[in-house]
């Protein structure tokens, strides 16, 4: 008798949209943009999955998820099951699932990704982690007998929450030292509330103290205590401080007041919550005309922030929209609500009003010539294209390099000259005997998702380590 024939199942090619406030809207507020998926939503687009054999969303995810397995608990009504199998990788998803950039990574290795509509899976990622947060109770796994060893991580954003998570599950005594006052690094000083609400990380923030991990703020290490007698306390360290070293532009009047890095005008408004003046007394001064000059997320979410304060705001870039390193999903935000794009356009200058302040800026017209070696067309000035725009803030956004506190007060620890810490790409570890790290701080700025890989990677090595000393 043969077998039964097993019917194919229909591709769905509907996508589902995830609801958002308008833009005329929240241009206006710093409340979340994207609302989150309702319950039909969620599991019509978790049925949509293949369930591939050979699934190469998982390949493609830095923090090795089991997606198609946490997808299919979505489309059967499995949360509490979703949502276990997903912390099996990841204890941060609902900060993944607002800020990676799945497009790239675990979406683009969807098999429906050819047919331009791949599986929504930071959406239903997002999803899983608000519905647990909507629950009386966050089930914690049990930690298994601790081992006696005790492990440092310096730095309290996405690799060295990730690492102490990995660390504390496996019975390892886990403390975080921060330098500011707050956990979550880049997620709480350069992440607008309108990306990600703070509420969000102090959730995860909150999870990992269940589990064990202590946390101690306002610790500076190489200032408050040095690399030296922290490891003679613990057995091993993580290094997971980021990149908070910001560049400038190096051009003239670039000193002038109003001119902020990314990194401050972020913090004054995300950290220190700027944004919510008198009702925290952080001093921010009112601008009418902003210039946010670089093309990337960090750009994007100076720009988008600088609108929402009253001002006329702009991006400035010197290559054209097609090589913008944004997500295209920024950039569509940022364009709805209103900021202009000045692009092919390079600032030379910074004008001021005599009094200190910046007034105006000079610009150069570019356009693009032979790709350089990243593939983009470099950039070439077009000759007696010089012209003035009228400013009275300027936000730089063009990256940063990692903070040398450490590098410079720990003898034999190999740094780029780049500044970034030398670690073995596989397991994080550095040129010093039990000292690991991982994130931006090796990297240089990336994104969160990939210091959380970073992170995972150090911790698989730390724990290979700690069981074997």
């Amino acid at each position: 008798m043969s077998e039964p024939v097993k019917e194919k199942k229909k591709l769905d090619l509907n996508r589902r949209d995830m609801p958002r406030q308008a833009p005329e809207v929240r241009r206006h507020n710093f409340t979340e943009v994207a609302l989150g998926y309702e319950l039909e939503m969620a599991l019509g687009e978790a049925k949509r999955c293949l369930n591939c054999k050979k699934p190469k969303c998982v390949s493609k995810c830095p923090v090795e998820v089991e997606i198609p397995s946490f997808v299919k608990c979505v489309a059967e009504g499995d949360f509490a099951g979703a949502i276990k199998i997903i912390k099996r990788k990841n204890l941060l998803p609902a900060v993944s699932g607002r800020v990676c950039p799945q497009e790239e990574q675990c979406e683009g290795g969807c098999l429906l990704n050819g047919r331009g509509a791949p599986i929504a899976i930071g959406r239903l990622e997002r999803f899983i982690a608000d519905w647990e947060a909507a629950q009386d109770s966050t089930e914690v796994p049990e930690i298994p007998r601790l081992t006696g060893k005790k492990v440092a991580v310096i730095g309290g954003g996405p690799a060295g929450l990730t690492v102490a998570g990995d660390l504390v599950t496996q019975g390892h005594q886990v403390t975080i030292f921060e330098a500011l006052h707050k956990m979550g690094g880049v997620l709480v000083y350069g992440i607008p509330e309108f990306r990600l609400p703070k509420v969000v990380v102090n959730r995860e923030v909150e999870y990992l103290k269940r589990l064990g991990v202590e946390i101690i703020t306002d610790f500076v290490v190489g200032k408050t205590r040095t690399m030296e007698s922290i490891l003679d306390e613990f057995d091993a360290v993580f290094v997971g401080t980021g990149a908070g070293l910001p560049w400038f532009m190096n051009i003239p009047g670039e000193n002038l007041n109003g001119i902020y890095s990314a990194n401050e005008y972020l913090t004054r408004m995300n950290l220190m919550k700027g944004f919510l003046f008198p009702d925290f007394r952080t001093p921010i001064k009112e601008h009418n005309k902003v210039i946010v000059v670089g093309g990337g997320n960090v750009a994007m979410d100076c720009a988008r922030t600088a609108l929402r304060l009253g001002a006329e705001s702009r991006i400035v870039y010197r290559r054209s929209r097609h090589e913008l390193p944004a997500r295209e999903e920024e950039v569509e935000n940022a364009e709805e609500e209103g900021v202009i794009f000045n692009l092919l356009t390079l600032p030379i200058r910074c004008v001021g009003n005599g009094k200190g302040w910046v007034k105006e800026i000079e610009c150069l017209k570019m356009e693009l010539g032979e790709p350089d070696a990243s593939g983009r067309r470099t950039p070439v000035p077009i000759e007696n294209s010089e012209f003035i725009m009228p400013v009275d803030a300027i936000i730089v956004a063009i990256g940063n390099s990692p903070n040398p506190l450490i590098s410079d007060n720990t003898p034999g620890l190999q740094i780029t000259k780049k500044g970034t810490i030398v670690a073995d790409e596989a397991t994080g570890k550095t040129t010093l005997d039990r000292i690991w790290a991982g994130g931006d701080v090796v990297s240089g700025a990336a994104t969160v998702i990939s210091a959380m890989g970073a992170g995972r990677r150090a911790a698989r090595s730390m724990i290979e380590y700690l069981n074997s000393h």
